[in-house]
Formats: C-alpha cells, structure tokens, sequence
C-alpha cells in the first residue's frame, strides 16, 4: 500500500474507509497506519466500544484528550527527515491539514493517497457479498409488503414512513438514504425528497428505497401506477424495462462502467426516449450507498469480479412523470446476478 504511494505513513479520516479497516463503528476517529503499525484515535466517548470493535483487529486505539488532530500529530511527532504522508485530498480539510502542519511542522509533505481505500472496498469479500445478498432481499421483501398498502389519499411521507418501519422491523438499522417517494408530476424529479403530496388517481409513483443491514447498504427502485395507465406511459415504462435488461446482459468482468451505460443509453434511444434519460445508469454499492465505480458515460472503470453496482435507467417526462427500476447485481465470472428480487412487472395499483 505505502510502495504504491510512495508514503511513509497513511492518515485516514473517512469514518467508512476507517470502519473498513479496523470495523470500528463511531462517529468520530482518525486512523493513522504505518509500516508496522495502526493506530486509531478517537474520544473518549468511545473507550468501551473501542475496545470491543478493535479487539482481534492488531489496531492500537487512543483515546484522545485534546482533540483527534492534536493527537494524531503526537503520534507522528516531529520527524527528523522529510514524513512522506499519505492522505485523501477530498476527505482532509485545509483546517484539519493546516492545524496538522502547524503541530508537526514543516518536515511533512503530503502525498495524494486518494481513492486508495475506496478502490480497496469496491471488491467485496464473500462475508461482505453474504451480508448484500441479505440486505437485498431484505428490501425487496419490504417493498412486497408495502405494495398492498398504496392508494390514493395516502401522502408520500407515510409511504416513506411505512417503509422505513417494515425494514427496521426486519431488522435493519435503517435506510441507506432517504426513502424517495415521487408522485405525479414529482416522480419526474429523479431525487425528489417525500412530501405531504397526496397520491392521486391515474398518475405515476417512483419508490426508491434502501435498508443498511450491519454496515451493507441496499439500493431498489420500482415504480407502480395508480389506475389503469394510458399506452405512453406503458411505452415508456417497457423502455426503461428494456434499457435494464440491455445494461445488466453487458456486465461483466472487464467490462468499462461506461459500456454498461452506453447499452442502456442505446436501449432507450432506440425506442425514443434517450433524450429523458438524465442521470447515470448506476453506481458502486456497498458500505456508502454511493460508491465507486460510476456507471455513466465515457467511465473507463473496469468491473471487477465481486464488485456491487446498481443498474438503474430512467425516463424523466416534465409534465407527465417519471418511471425508474433500479436493482442490485453483483459482478460474477459469468456476468452479472441480481441481488435484489422484487417484481419488476408493470404494476397497475
């Protein structure tokens, strides 16, 4: 790892990135790892539950009394050569960096260790691909079970709540994001936030939801409509459906992100539709619900065996609506395997 980057010592801050390494789980922390050793530091807050998580790990926790830069500058001291210091310039701020220079002094120089980690968690090991196939199953159960309860005069926020219920219920510890429920002319919003919209008759509902089960984020989108749906947006939705299918043939191991994409742009424009399709056709799945790679256009990221992603066109309508079905697959040596199983069937509610 430090060959690669040239560094003596790596400082990571990104609480995923530090729960990768060290599976500690607490909301403050900064990992410092060296040739022969690693070092959590983290507050007081967490002395127990340090103890516990790092216990079999081979990391060292301290416990910080002033603060976690002051004494994760007290680790490194103050070095006699130039510390080649490996670090991630999206995750450490100027702050941080400039208190750290100003307690080390100037014999750091800072190495740009980006995405070093990142590229690390985006093959999951086989416990980690187990606790994803479970947290997809878990969220396309959920969605079986709230199906019956959708109708009009519901608001959206009580299907995000009712949601958000059923998988705690079934124990996750909750969503990988705010549960989207769009209806209407809102489901054109390919990130619309729930609101106190009442669904109405004859119009289009996008549910996309995600459960986190012991630190594994699921991510499924369906979309459903209320009544009978005239034949654009039946057109409509057998594009985005077509579009998945094209996208999910594609995967395979060493594969770009960016032909994944490409197969569903093609699908959709194709049947009309390409030009209504706004965002990327998916990303990397796992510990962050957004991870890499990003399947969008031109991406020369390579799949890897093991890899999660999301395959999930859309077809966004101002004015009409908007449709979007999105799953979870796995990367395998024969190409790529839904995680998520919930029906992906037309639904008139």
């Amino acid at each position: 790892m430090f060959s690669q980057k040239a560094a003596d010592a790596l400082l990571v801050t990104s609480l995923p990135n530090i729960q990768y390494l060290t599976g500690f789980s607490g909301s403050a922390g900064a990992l410092l790892v060296t040739a022969s050793q690693a070092t959590l530091v983290t507050d007081s807050r967490y002395t127990i539950q340090a103890r516990e998580e790092l216990a079999g790990s081979g990391v060292r926790a301290e416990i910080a009394r002033k603060g976690l830069l002051a004494a994760t500058a007290s680790l490194l001291g103050r070095p006699q050569g130039k510390l080649r210091l490996g670090f991630d310039p999206g995750q450490v701020t100027v702050a941080q960096k400039a208190a750290l220079d100003k307690a080390i002094g100037s014999r750091v120089r800072w190495v740009d260790a980006g995405g070093l980690v990142e590229r690390l968690r985006a093959v999951k090991e086989r416990q980690e691909l187990a606790t994803m196939r479970e947290a997809a199953l878990l969220i396309s159960a959920v969605f079986s079970i709230v199906l019956p309860k959708i109708h009009v005069g519901l608001s959206e926020l009580q299907i995000s709540a009712e949601i958000e219920y059923e998988m705690k219920k079934r124990g996750a510890s909750g969503p990988s994001f705010d549960t989207i429920v769009a209806s209407g002319r809102r489901s054109a919003l390919p990130h619309a936030r729930a609101t106190s919209k009442l669904l109405s008759e004859k119009e289009l509902v996008v549910l996309d939801q995600g459960a986190i089960l012991r630190g594994y984020c699921s991510d499924m989108t369906r979309t459903v409509f209320l009544g009978r749906a005239p034949a654009r947006v039946r057109q409509m939705y057998e594009a985005v459906r077509e579009a998945q299918e094209a996208a999910k043939a594609a995967v395979m191991p060493g594969i770009t992100a960016g032909a994944v994409d490409r197969a569903a742009r093609q699908a959709l424009t194709r049947r009309g539709f390409g030009r209504f399709f706004t965002h990327s056709t998916g990303h990397g799945l796992g510990m962050e619900v957004h991870e890499i790679p990003r399947l969008g256009k031109g991406d020369a990221s390579m799949l890897e065996e093991g890899m999660v992603i999301t395959i999930e066109p859309g077809v966004y309508v101002e004015g009409l609506g908007g449709i979007r079905i999105e799953d979870d697959v796995v990367v395998t040596s024969r190409g790529g395997v839904d995680l998520t199983n919930a029906t992906r069937e037309f639904l008139e509610l």
